[in-house]
């Protein structure tokens, strides 16, 4: 199996299971953690999902042997592996549970942009992230271009482009693409913690914070405004909500 997946006290862990070639993502890979991340999403048992790698990578990216060795050319390679590789970044973006990712070791090319992808980013204080695409001449793909600006700003997402420069585990806290940096051994454990503190709140509420912050830069202020209208009266109907607004009945003395 490419793709190891494990459901414990609420949590799905996805473990990308190729470590001979750096958890690299071949079509057979990228079309099972697509059935990973559905099969996560309709389980009503799971609260979230944690995104990790077997041995000392998190991902290399796409298996560019794959690529290059597609019968219809190097190209076409690209093109399908890209299709199928996006179905799952719309599943993590879609997805109405926090995925993190554990990032365990390097996170590069695809990889990068597939822990980017995620809400959040715990790294191994030894890990690192490089976006390693524009130095083999390719541009970057798996949303990285689209995730990377709005966590860095534009400018600093020019710079990463430009220059790939590899970046560690302390750099990537200063630059908010990691939430929290941990011991390696203490990756993945800390990494359910966050969907654990995320979930002892409300499911309603994060999934609709997560589609409203998604979508705040492509949707006008009205139509904005209106979504969170209705997110608001969606989430006061739940009774996560109603057993906390309870105080606020209570009289004051």
């Amino acid at each position: 199996m490419s793709i190891d997946v494990s459901v414990d006290a609420g949590i799905a862990t996805l473990v990308l299971n190729r470590p001979d070639v750096l958890n690299a993502l071949d079509l057979q890979a990228a079309v099972r953690l697509e059935d990973a991340l559905a099969k996560a999403a309709g389980n009503a048992a799971v609260d979230g999902v944690v995104l990790t790698g077997a041995g000392r990578a998190f991902s290399a990216g796409g298996d560019l042997r794959w690529v290059t060795q597609h019968p219809d050319g190097t190209a076409a390679g690209f093109s399908e592996l890209a299709a199928q590789v996006h179905r799952c970044i719309h599943l993590i973006r879609q997805l109405p549970k926090p995925v993190v990712a554990a990032v365990n070791g390097v996170a590069a090319g695809g990889g990068f942009s597939l822990a980017l992808v995620c809400d959040f980013r715990v790294l191994s204080e030894t890990a690192v992230l490089r976006q390693a695409y524009t130095s083999a001449g390719l541009s970057i793909d798996a949303g990285g271009t689209h995730a990377l600006p709005r966590l860095v700003g534009h400018a600093r997402a020019m710079e990463i482009a430009a220059f790939d420069e590899p970046i560690s585990a302390d750099q990537a806290l200063r630059w908010h693409l990691a939430t929290r940096v941990v011991l390696a051994a203490d990756v993945v454990a800390e990494s359910a913690a966050v969907v654990r503190e995320v979930a002892a709140r409300s499911r309603e509420s994060f999934a609709w914070s997560k589609r409203l912050l998604s979508n705040a830069f492509s949707s006008t202020l009205e139509a904005h405004l209106e979504s969170e209208r209705l997110g608001i009266v969606a989430c006061a109907d739940t009774p996560e909500a109603q057993a906390r607004l309870a105080a606020f009945r209570r009289p004051a003395h």
